[in-house]
């Protein structure tokens, strides 16, 4: 399968040409330039966070040292907590080829595809939710890249597992153990998708904003059957979410009531200025 994701290089060249437009239609005061503003800001501002994203995905402090050794780690701890096999969940699809292939595609294209779309739901139905979310993703993939700097196999590449997307010529991965393939610990396919799911039914009031939770189910399940990551690589996942999450809204609360201390001694000073003009 061609890799349709945009490598670092790509997706930082459609920033620079988004950012550039956008400063275009900053200076354009036209009424049509200042309604797309805002949208080519945004759309360039997230196509460089992707490079980013991206750039940080060739990069590695240990190079493939260790990698194998954590992911064997992985797979006892797993045992210990009596967690349910990968192995065991790749059997419940292997006899059924279209659904091991489905299962494969939505790994290689659901992860950017439904995030870019929801992005774009947000921007143009909730704007005012907008900054929050997109905060939340932001910190969120940070926190994962640092982690993911350290190098963990995924059970695909190790005795016992199958390798579902090269089985069926499915694979988006080069050859060789390039760092992109050995960041297997925190899976950020599952952080993005429990975030899409989680604000999609706090934000929207449409009765149809269930749906949106079989997205982090399936990209659980998904995850999972291909080999591409561990449970546990969806549990830390899950568990930097809400932290993150939480530290975003520590933060907001500590500037909020820095702002309020900061007006009340305007307000208290004005109080005696009030009783003389009465």
């Amino acid at each position: 399968m061609h890799n349709i994701a945009l490598s670092w290089q790509q997706a930082a060249a459609l920033a620079g040409g988004l950012l550039v437009l956008a400063a275009g239609l900053y200076v354009n005061s036209t009424p049509r330039a200042r309604a797309v503003l805002p949208f080519a800001r945004e759309a360039g501002v997230i196509a460089g966070l992707y490079a980013l994203w991206q750039l940080a995905g060739s990069l590695s402090v240990l190079g493939t040292s260790g990698a194998f050794a954590r992911a064997r780690w992985i797979v006892r701890v797993e045992h210990d907590w009596h967690l349910p096999s990968e192995a065991s969940t790749q059997r419940l699809v292997g006899d059924h080829p279209l659904l091991v292939q489905a299962a494969n595609l939505y790994y290689a294209s659901m992860h950017f595809g439904v995030l870019f779309a929801f992005l774009l739901w947000l921007f143009l139905r909730h704007r005012e939710q907008y900054a929050r979310v997109r905060m939340s993703l932001v910190l969120l993939t940070l926190v994962c890249l640092l982690v993911q700097l350290i190098p963990v196999a995924p059970p695909r590449l190790l005795p016992g597992f199958v390798d579902t997307a090269e089985q069926y010529g499915q694979s988006v991965y080069s050859l060789g153990l390039a760092p992109d393939q050995l960041s297997a610990m925190p899976s950020v396919h599952v952080g993005w998708a429990v975030l899409i799911g989680w604000a999609v039914v706090r934000i929207s009031d449409s009765p149809w904003r269930w749906i949106a939770v079989a997205h982090p189910v399936l990209t659980v399940f998904v995850v999972v059957a291909t080999a591409n990551h561990f449970w546990l690589d969806a549990i830390a996942a899950v568990v930097l979410l809400g932290l993150c999450v939480w530290m975003q809204r520590a933060v907001a609360h500590v500037l909020a009531r820095r702002r309020v201390l900061a007006d009340a001694p305007d307000e208290l000073s004005s109080a005696p200025m009030a009783r003389i003009l009465r």
